[in-house]
């Protein structure tokens, strides 16, 4: 783990001295909790799956819900495998939420925070529709915090060819902001909608400035 940490923090040091630039705001609403949480955030590209290592497993132990190809992907593969990310096959929701709820359960309950994209495809807007609410399901049944995340990560392009190698844009900032923890409180439904709108505020207030 504090290897991939390191690793991480190399691919952002790299991409800051080709002229890009982080902004994080609000981590401490993971790193200051006293056990594991399940991360909820929207999902722009492949650069914040390259950089939340560096954010937060340099504090705890954390481990991604991932498309299973990328188990096996040339690049990837090593390192993926070495830190027990929650492989799903994007085939069958039935059995991705089995899957995701039994190992995710099994992850929290060894102190392991959970980082779940529940729209699944990169995409730079939210689209509310696809946005669903495992991660929330899993926090309920896991009885761990929730915490939202609005990331703008469109500095690094969607390919042509392949959607992990489009160009990288250094002029636009990659922005991470964390929410406030927040409990499951009865189904989830309020906390659902608090988290999709929290993303929907965060990237129209980026989007303006």
């Amino acid at each position: 783990m504090e290897k991939w940490a390191m690793d991480s923090l190399t691919v952002m040091r790299r991409a800051e001295a080709s002229g890009l630039r982080f902004h994080i705001e609000n981590a401490s609403a993971v790193t200051n909790l006293p056990g594991p949480c399940v991360v909820v955030a929207n999902h722009m590209s492949t650069l914040e799956t390259f950089c939340m290592p560096a954010i937060l497993a340099t504090h705890r132990p954390i481990a991604f819900v991932i498309k299973r190809s990328l188990t096996t992907y040339p690049i990837f593969q090593r390192i993926v495998n070495a830190v027990e990310p929650i492989a799903v096959d994007r085939v069958n929701p039935r059995d991705d939420f089995k899957t995701v709820m039994e190992q995710g359960q099994e992850r929290l309950a060894r102190g392991i925070s959970v980082i779940v994209f529940p729209q699944t495809t990169r995409t730079l807007n939210l689209d509310r529709k696809a946005f669903n609410s495992i991660g929330i399901k899993l926090a309920k049944k896991a009885g761990v915090p929730v915490v939202p995340l609005a990331l703008k990560t469109d500095a690094w392009g969607l390919g042509t060819l392949s959607k992990d190698y489009g160009a990288i844009r250094p002029e636009i900032p990659a922005r991470f902001c964390f929410g406030d923890p927040m409990i499951i409180r009865g189904a989830g439904k309020n906390e659902h909608e608090e988290i999709m709108e929290f993303i929907h505020w965060k990237l129209t207030a980026w989007s303006a400035s």
